[in-house]
């Protein structure tokens, strides 16, 4: 992929799933088994509140790397459920606040992501009232029974009060049913540990539910992508306006159409505003670039 004027090689990777360790179907030997069969790179196990011997899954063609999922009680007595991701095998899944939570992984070298904060009913005044992590999940397939599986508008809600969060989209997979419906496409030189949690810890990627991006650009006047079919493609901002090159329905475009690519001036825009670029394909399914800010 042509990453913002770097090619660079990308990892398709679910980032936060369940086994036997704690609510999962199946075991973990099974849940490394059943992604790479499909085509991933990486998986992170992220057992609630404790972690994976993932050295017993080394021999695998799959990667796969140590993760948790952590519960401290936070306002309005709802729990939060924080990703931690890298973190050692001796972690402690008992963290007496979500700050303590993110330090803790941020202290091991670890990233941290706010998992599902519609589906928890946390606003997005909420989620910014912790600080050091990475973002949010833009999208998580286990939250679809209750209809509460998108985050957009709490993710520019952050964005709008001026925070730059990044978002991933995962399985979140505790039974078959989440299986393979939302991932996060890595930007690393290498797939290992410490390469991808740089690329995380520095938004270098991109979440989707299946369409591709093949190019993300952006020279400070013209933003640029290229992607694979899509019948939407927008750049939003974190003001009233926006950008597109493609919505079903509108007169003013060739909608009939199916785009695989954009290009758009944004010298209009003021200092400080950030923008994202959002598709979607003729089944529903999205993909979100990370935000970045106009200067």
């Amino acid at each position: 992929m042509l990453f913002y004027g770097k090619e660079i090689p990308t990892w398709k990777a679910n980032l936060h799933t369940h086994s036997t360790t704690s609510d999962g179907s199946f075991t973990p030997s099974q849940v490394a088994e059943l992604y790479e069969n499909a085509g991933y790179d990486l998986i992170f196990l992220s057992d609630h509140q404790c972690t994976n011997d993932v050295k017993t899954l080394a021999d695998r063609k799959i990667r796969v790397y140590s993760g948790i999922e952590l519960h401290p009680l936070g306002p309005r007595d709802i729990q939060w459920h924080i990703l931690g991701l890298g973190v050692p095998l001796d972690f402690d899944g008992y963290p007496e606040s979500a700050q303590a939570a993110i330090d803790a992984v941020n202290a091991v070298g670890g990233v941290a992501f706010i998992a599902h904060p519609y589906w928890c009913r946390f606003t997005s005044q909420e989620v910014m009232s912790v600080h050091g992590s990475a973002g949010i999940e833009v999208y998580n397939a286990s939250c679809r029974n209750i209809a509460r599986e998108y985050n957009m508008q709490l993710w520019d809600e952050m964005l709008d009060a001026g925070e730059l969060p990044f978002a991933i989209a995962v399985d979140d997979m505790h039974t078959p049913r989440c299986l393979f419906k939302g991932w996060t496409m890595i930007c690393a030189e290498e797939n290992t540990e410490t390469a991808i949690l740089s690329a995380l810890r520095n938004g270098a990627f991109y979440a989707t539910q299946g369409p591709e991006f093949k190019k993300l650009s952006f020279d400070g006047r013209i933003f640029e992508a290229e992607f694979t079919e899509v019948e939407s493609a927008i750049l939003t901002t974190n003001v009233t306006c926006g950008y597109f090159e493609a919505i079903p329905g509108c007169p003013f475009t060739s909608s009939h159409k199916l785009v695989t690519s954009l290009r758009l001036d944004v010298t209009k825009l003021y200092a400080g505003t950030t923008i994202r670029c959002q598709i979607r394909d003729v089944n529903g399914h999205y993909a979100w670039s990370n935000p970045i800010r106009f200067r």
